[in-house]
C-alpha cells in the first residue's frame, strides 16, 4: 500500500493571496515546500494535490486556467524527482450547485485512495481550512491544519 501526503493547493503549496489564484504570474510556491517534500519523499511518501476551484463555477476563471497551473505543478514536482500521483480539483461552488467532490465532502479523496491503494493509517492531509480537515476525517485520514502560507518544514518534527 502507498503512503501519500494529500496537499491542499492555495495556502499550502502556493501563496494564498485572499482571492483566487489562477494565473501563473500570481502562483508563488511557499517557502520551505521543496525541502519539506524532499524530506517526506525520503520517508517513502508520494504526493497528491486536492483543491477546490469554485471560481470556475462562479465564472471568475476557466478550467483551462487550472490546467495551466497543473501542468506547471507536474513539471515542478518532476524536476525535483518528487512522486506527484495526481492533481484533483472540484470546479463547483456550494453557493451555485451541490456536489460531493468539493471539500469538506470527500469524493476526491475516496477516488484517490481507491485508485492508488493508499494506506489510510500511513497517510495524511495538509490543509489550511477546516473543510480540508473535515474531508480527511470523513475517510479516516489524519488531517493537519496549518495557517495559510506556513513553511511546511515546521511540520517535520510531528
Amino acid at each position: 500500500m502507498k503512503k501519500v501526503i494529500f496537499l491542499d493547493r492555495d495556502g499550502v503549496i502556493n501563496k494564498e493571496v485572499g482571492d483566487y489564484v489562477y494565473h501563473l504570474d500570481s502562483f508563488i510556491i511557499n517557502p520551505g515546500l521543496e525541502s519539506a517534500l524532499r524530506y517526506w519523499a525520503q520517508k517513502g511518501y508520494s504526493f497528491s494535490v486536492i483543491t477546490n476551484q469554485g471560481g470556475i463555477s462562479k465564472h471568475r476563471y476557466t478550467k483551462e486556467h487550472v490546467y495551466k497551473i497543473n501542468v506547471f505543478l507536474y513539471d515542478w514536482f518532476a524536476k525535483r524527482n518528487l512522486d506527484l500521483l495526481s492533481i484533483s480539483f472540484c470546479p463547483h461552488h456550494n453557493s451555485i450547485e451541490a456536489c460531493i467532490c468539493r471539500k469538506p465532502d470527500s469524493l476526491m479523496l475516496e477516488k484517490l485512495i481507491a485508485r492508488y491503494n493508499v494506506s489510510i493509517n500511513d497517510s495524511f492531509l495538509i490543509g489550511d481550512s477546516l473543510r480540508d480537515i473535515e474531508a480527511a476525517e470523513k475517510v479516516g485520514l489524519k488531517g493537519i491544519k496549518i495557517v495559510a502560507n506556513t513553511n511546511l518544514n515546521t511540520l517535520i518534527s510531528l
